[in-house]
């Protein structure tokens, strides 16, 4: 039986930018890729605390389908040159270190983490699901305790029940509940006069959106309709047929020349060590 650790790879690759207290004002670093060393750091760490399988999803273009149906949907615009130029390298450099990484085009990270989810969630040999991101949409996917999201932010773990303590419905209403009150981080505004309360009171009563009375959101049904669909994951991209190809066996042979490369050549040292926890790991839960 094996945890799965699945990771939004662009999410910790902002939070590792902005995080990083050396940047100057005008967010020049003398370390151009620091941000992506940190999320190398971060995947190097959970393998250090007895992680085995791992998958990290990235947005390999900011633009997703949902910018055809949503114009206002959250596009590259803005984001700052020096932290645009590590999504790539960040996607080569997991690549490099082994780890099962999916860059997504057509659709977004967080589609590749919901169908990740759904694939491990299916497979017999799953212990639990662990999704590492603190994105509200990432909360349809949990299910009783067996997925689960960890907010790296609080430190929180939430299953079902933590979930409906948060947001006041279950995990499958998500959709719905962000279709009411809007997903600023996502571009889409919800209804106007419906906040977080009065969202669950009314998917508390009723239901689906689609099982609402059509006097309850009148003329804006369709809107509310058109952001469900905004805020409701992909779970069929064929990312892996089965978690053994999550499983983390150790770097590629040019792994240690691309952290020196970024700027970490300590880095490889973590990662060979990381290896041979692993290994014992592995070597202790084999058949006997």
């Amino acid at each position: 039986m094996s945890r799965i650790h699945l990771l939004d790879g662009t999410y910790e690759l902002f939070r590792h930018f902005y995080g990083n207290k050396r940047r100057g004002a005008d967010g020049s670093d003398d370390r151009p890729y620091s941000a992506v060393t940190g999320v190398l750091g971060t995947v190097t760490q959970m393998l250090e605390g007895g992680a085995t399988h791992i998958g990290v999803a990235t947005d390999h273009v900011i633009e997703s389908f949902r910018n055809t149906l949503w114009p206002a949907y959250k596009t590259g615009e803005g984001i700052e040159p020096a932290l645009l130029a590590q999504f790539h390298p960040l996607e080569e450099a997991l690549v490099a270190m082994g780890v099962a990484t999916w860059p997504m085009v057509e659709v977004e990270a967080d589609d590749a983490l919901a169908s990740a989810a759904h694939i491990a969630a299916t497979d017999e040999r799953t212990q639990q699901v662990c999704i590492w991101t603190p994105d509200k949409d990432l909360a349809q996917c949990v299910v009783g305790k067996r997925v689960v999201q960890v907010d790296r932010r609080s430190g929180q773990i939430r299953d079902e029940q933590g979930v409906h303590d948060k947001f006041g419905v279950a995990p499958a209403f998500i959709p719905d509940y962000l279709a009411l009150v809007g997903d600023s981080s996502d571009g889409y505004p919800g209804l106007p006069g419906i906040g977080a309360k009065t969202a669950a009171k009314l998917i508390s009563r009723y239901g689906h959106i689609e099982q609402f009375p059509d006097d309850v959101l009148r003329d804006k049904r369709e809107r509310a309709l058109l952001f469900k669909n905004l805020a409701t994951l992909r779970v069929d991209e064929p990312l892996f047929r089965n978690v053994d190809e999550l499983r983390w066996t150790g770097p590629t042979g040019t792994f240690a020349v691309m952290a020196g490369k970024l700027g970490d050549a300590r880095l490889s040292a973590r990662v060979e060590r990381a290896q041979r926890l692993v290994e014992t790991v592995n070597t202790s839960n084999a058949p006997q």
